[in-house]
């Protein structure tokens, strides 16, 4: 009889570890999409005007619209101004660089 109890308690035990590893990653990525407004795209120098709400992932607390280069010139060819968006972003030695980005629903 303790057998099965230790064996379902560790069922359990690794049961609710994975279920948290689930809820922290989805938690980062939300943490980690952006909203925002296309107000411009600049095919030529492979950037994008985005108008934003909080970025805490780039430690941007204030909403405020910025020029982001794009790590892959076919994103500016998916979305066209005025389109809303969710994105996300890094920072690199160039400047603020969108790395995902996708029409919001």
């Amino acid at each position: 009889m303790n057998r099965i109890i230790n064996i379902i308690a560790a069922l359990a035990l690794t049961l609710s570890v994975a279920i948290g590893a689930v809820a922290n990653r989805a938690l980062a990525v939300e943490a980690a999409s952006i909203s925002g407004e296309v107000k411009k795209i600049d095919e030529g120098a492979g950037k994008i005007t985005l108008k934003h709400g909080p970025a805490k992932s780039l430690g941007m607390e204030e909403p405020m619209t910025m020029v982001y280069r794009v790590k892959d010139p076919a994103m500016l060819k998916q979305v066209k101004v005025g389109d809303k968006v969710t994105f996300e972003a890094e920072e690199a030695a160039s400047g603020y660089t969108v790395t995902k980005m996708d029409k919001a629903k």
